[in-house]
C-alpha cells in the first residue's frame, strides 16, 4: 500500500465550479476514476469544503487500464485535473 508521504498530489485543477476548489484542490485526497472514466469522483458542487490548504494527493485511482494505475493506486509524480463539461477529469490519464 502506498504510504501518505509517496501519495502523488493534485498539482492543479482547473475545475472552479467544485466545492473544494479554493486557489487549488483543497480535498484532502481525491479518487480518481471509474470503469469507463478518468473522472474525479471527489468533485462536488455548490457546497465549499476541504482542509484550507491547497495540497490535496490522490488516495486512490479506480481507472486500471491508465498507465500510472498499479494495483488501484496512482504513480504518477503528480496530477492535474480539468474541467470536463459539469464535471472534472484527470488530465494526467493515459491509456496503457
Amino acid at each position: 500500500m502506498t504510504q501518505m508521504l509517496e501519495m502523488p498530489r493534485v498539482q492543479s485543477c482547473t475545475a472552479t465550479s467544485c466545492g473544494y476548489n479554493n486557489g487549488g484542490c483543497t480535498a484532502f485526497a481525491v479518487t480518481i476514476g471509474s470503469a469507463i472514466s478518468a473522472e474525479c469522483d471527489t468533485y462536488v458542487s455548490g457546497d465549499k469544503g476541504g482542509t484550507g490548504k491547497a495540497a490535496a494527493q490522490v488516495g486512490a485511482c479506480k481507472r486500471s487500464d491508465c498507465k500510472h494505475n498499479e494495483n488501484l493506486e496512482c504513480k504518477a509524480s503528480a496530477i492535474v485535473v480539468g474541467e470536463s463539461g459539469d464535471k472534472a477529469d484527470c488530465m494526467t490519464y493515459e491509456k496503457a
